[in-house]
């Protein structure tokens, strides 16, 4: 009886993998209505984004494309690290616009999130291509892009 339950733990023991050093998780709101017909899991992001907009001004500025990077490090992994956002957008032309945030020393692993919303969304378009590295000590340590990054 032992000789399976071991088995079966060293099984689902070497199944589960190392997690990744960096993932981009990408979400657009495109408008303000919550339909109730909507798939529950749309609605709660919709009502999570547009949460604390009150007048139909805040709501709409708090339309566009939401990034989230969620990142992990081994410990003890350097004291300077951040996370920069790099993206291009359709109205910009081939400007490239930076969005970085410093990322507290010590933590193993967190999350940022990055919004193009409100006028830059509206002025400027829909994010056309992106690519977030993160950066350790000067150093890039994990880089995610889009396909159509260059």
């Amino acid at each position: 009886m032992k000789i399976p339950l071991i088995l079966a733990v060293c099984l689902l023991a070497g199944c589960a993998g190392e997690k990744p050093t960096l993932v981009v998780k990408q979400y657009t709101l495109r408008d303000q209505n919550t339909a109730d017909n909507e798939d529950p899991m749309v609605r709660q992001e919709k009502l999570r984004r547009l949460y604390g907009a009150i007048t139909m001004e805040e709501r709409k500025a708090k339309l566009g494309q939401y990034y989230t990077v969620l990142w992990n490090l081994p410990e003890n992994t350097g004291a300077d690290r951040k996370v920069a956002f790099r993206y291009l957008q359709g109205g910009s032309g081939s400007l490239v616009k930076t969005m970085s945030r410093d990322l507290q020393p010590g933590s193993p692993g967190g999350k940022e999130e990055f919004g193009i919303t409100g006028d830059d969304y509206f002025d400027n378009g829909r994010v056309l291509a992106w690519k977030t590295d993160l950066i350790v000590d000067g150093q890039t340590v994990a880089s995610e892009q889009s396909y159509l990054w260059e």
